[in-house]
């Protein structure tokens, strides 16, 4: 009695305490490492301390009930658990648990299923099972406060507790201890904590109503695009091409690295024959989403939340103005590439919402062995499966392609045979291994580049190619490693077959849209317009903030009050996939030839409702066994999904098996 009456006392301390030890053991589930967190507690004490004192405050509720030892237990037990959440994602994925994340805990089973083999999944379930009857256990046999709550005095401290700690978080952003941007997620969590960070990303979304937001308001700025001239009506217009390259950069500006040879001639010397300069970017070594978003949309990723990614917030909820939409305005296709799976970032559910009208991912492209030693699909695939969109339509093309070859996380070990290139001078040698893995990757993407404006150069409609490096690989990369200072900032060139004017000049990736339309004589769109119109000019950056509210937060007075742009009926790669006949072909285990058009390494049959075993052949045909189909067997062809998912994307119209049969097989069955 004498000890629980003194540890009541001195609680507060306990608790703090107590709160320290939940954190450091959080820490060490997201970071994999005891020693790391261990050095992270001792080389940053202040945010230490301050997520500390986030768990604590927390945890403060527990006051208000006599049953403090299970709820203590309780917001105990739910920290950890987003910890081991997070543990568990970031063995799967560079990207920690953010708020976008949070839909996923309402369907539990589904994430373990995801991230977990079926052990872990069985283990988890047996580990919450035992959690969950420890706290109903708990609370009928626990410890109770016995004394009277004094809620007059317990309610106004508690309400105080939560007060000093916005004001302490107040003091920290301002003394940057902590920051409101980050340029990277996965660092931003490593350098501020994750209770911090993950805070920040559920509450801290979106763009704040501006103070001076009003109709006036927006008219005012969108009065001053009226200056522009008007959009060419001469009915030719340029097929307009933007080429995301995967975390390229020329390695030469890092000052420490010794290469054998420079890694991209090809893109160099595009940069001294056409327009080029800088380009800004949002993000370092991660984010490739975010550029993504900038270069489509015309807005600036500056005025949402920290770390946000609005392919994970607000485009699941609306359309937006995107290039896209201004484009088809004109009598423009509208197409996205990626050579990686359609769900990454979400694109396959965001895209209609920009606009597309196809959306050709790995899952529709037939190369199947062309990939890099990390499991990559090599950018040289994408050069066909540009021109087969320019081919698709008769109208003017805009292609929005999106690159994955240089993807990291890069290997700390040499696993290139004869690399073409070698990389000395890093601190150690797995840094140095990480280069080379990476400088001969970009190697591959210059090739590609050097084959991609080679074709396009001979295409007989009028081409603009926009390259440019999403950001920086991720190898720990400071402005003190880098000849021109700044991480926040790859290089860009426009080709073009049409004999442009070459103009160079640092560029924004929320800038160089609008300038590439403006160089076509294309003036059209709310937010392009506001670009060509406004860049350089005073309070620039103050209205485009106030601009992106009001299109997509605000009441759009910039659109009459509504938002015009419907979400797209986007089709899943540039053709159907057809299913056209079966064949016969052994009896012994019933093997059969699936002939039809458009087949992928991706696709695979479905019998009556169920998958079935689908071994690729060619794009014209599959092959299955092991079952003898009847007449009224009914056989489909989908497109699987590349992703953990293996959701269906699209499908062949089912068929019925006596409607497929070849007619050499008629025979051959009598």
């Amino acid at each position: 009695m004498k000890l629980s009456k003194f540890c009541n006392k001195i609680s507060l301390i306990l608790q703090a305490l107590w709160c320290a030890v939940i954190y450091f053991l959080i820490e060490a589930l997201c970071r994999h490492s005891v020693v790391e967190a261990w050095d992270y507690m001792t080389g940053k004490p202040l945010v230490f301390a301050y997520n500390t004192m986030f768990i604590f405050t927390t945890m403060l509720i527990v006051y208000l009930f006599h049953r403090r030892c299970f709820w203590r237990v309780v917001v105990s037990v739910f920290w950890l658990f987003l910890g081991i959440v997070n543990c568990i994602l970031l063995m799967n994925r560079v990207t920690p648990f953010t708020g976008p994340d949070l839909h996923m805990l309402t369907d539990g089973i589904a994430i373990m299923q995801k991230y977990l083999p079926f052990y872990g999944v069985v283990i988890g379930c047996i580990l919450i099972g035992i959690v969950v009857l420890g706290l109903l256990i708990l609370l009928v046999k626990g410890p109770k406060y016995e004394q009277k709550i004094k809620y007059r005095y317990v309610i106004p401290l508690v309400i105080a507790g939560f007060v000093a700690f916005g004001g302490v978080t107040q003091l920290a952003l301002e003394k940057r201890v902590l920051s409101n941007y980050f340029g990277n997620i996965a660092f931003a969590y490593e350098d501020y904590g994750y209770p911090y960070c993950l805070a920040t990303t559920i509450f801290n979304t979106g763009i704040s109503e501006p103070r001076d937001y009003s109709e006036d308001e927006i008219n005012r700025i969108e009065k001053t695009e009226s200056n522009l001239p008007k959009t060419k009506e001469d009915g030719k217009r340029p097929n307009i091409l933007f080429l995301q390259l995967e975390s390229f950069f020329d390695p030469t500006l890092v000052n420490y690295l010794d290469i054998s040879e420079d890694p991209i001639p090809n893109f160099r010397k595009l940069m001294k024959e056409y327009s080029s300069g800088y380009y800004k970017v949002p993000s370092v070594g991660a984010g490739t989403a975010n550029t993504e978003f900038e270069t489509i949309t015309g807005m600036s990723l500056h005025y949402f939340g920290p770390g946000e990614y609005p392919y994970k917030s607000i485009l699941k909820e609306t359309t937006c103005e995107s290039v896209p939409y201004v484009l088809k305005n004109l009598g423009y296709s509208t197409h996205a590439v990626h050579n990686n799976e359609a769900n990454f970032y979400g694109r396959r559910s965001v895209f209609p919402n920009l606009g597309f009208d196809t959306f050709t991912s790995e899952e529709y492209m037939a190369d199947e062995n062309l990939q890099n030693p990390l499991g990559w699909v090599k950018d040289s695939v994408l050069t066909d499966e540009i021109i087969k969109c320019l081919d698709s339509t008769d109208s003017p093309d805009y292609v929005y392609t999106i690159s994955v070859q240089g993807h990291g996380d890069y290997p700390s070990e040499p696993i290139l045979d004869n690399p073409s290139i070698t990389v000395s001078g890093s601190p150690t040698d797995e840094l140095n291994c990480k280069w080379e893995y990476y400088v001969n990757q970009i190697h591959e993407m210059d090739q590609f580049v050097k084959e991609l404006t080679d074709a396009l150069a001979d295409y007989p409609e009028d081409v603009i190619l926009v390259m440019y490096g999403d950001h920086l690989p991720t190898m720990g990369l400071t402005v003190e490693d880098l000849k021109n200072k700044y991480l926040f900032q790859t290089e860009y060139v426009i080709w073009d077959n049409m004999g442009l004017t070459k103009k160079d000049e640092n560029l924004a990736s929320y800038q160089i849209a609008a300038e590439v339309l403006d160089r076509v004589g294309i003036h059209e769109g709310t937010i392009m317009k506001y670009h060509q119109a406004r860049r350089n000019t005073k309070n620039y950056q103050v209205d485009l903030e106030t601009l992106q509210y009001d299109v997509l937060y605000g009441q759009r007075y910039a659109y009459g009050g509504e938002n015009p742009f419907e979400r797209t009926k986007m089709r899943m790669g540039l053709y159907d996939v057809t299913l056209d006949s079966i064949r016969l072909v052994s009896d012994t285990d019933w093997t059969y030839y699936i002939q039809g058009t458009n087949f992928t390494p991706s696709s695979q049959v479905k019998l009556n409702g169920e998958w079935y075993d689908t071994a690729y052949v060619s794009p014209n045909m599959l092959v299955i066994s092991g079952t003898e189909l009847s007449d009224f067997d009914r056989l489909a062809v989908v497109q699987r999904s590349n992703s953990s998912t293996r959701k269906a994307l699209s499908k062949s119209f089912d068929r019925a098996v006596y409607a497929l049969y070849d007619s050499q097989w008629k025979v051959n069955s009598r």
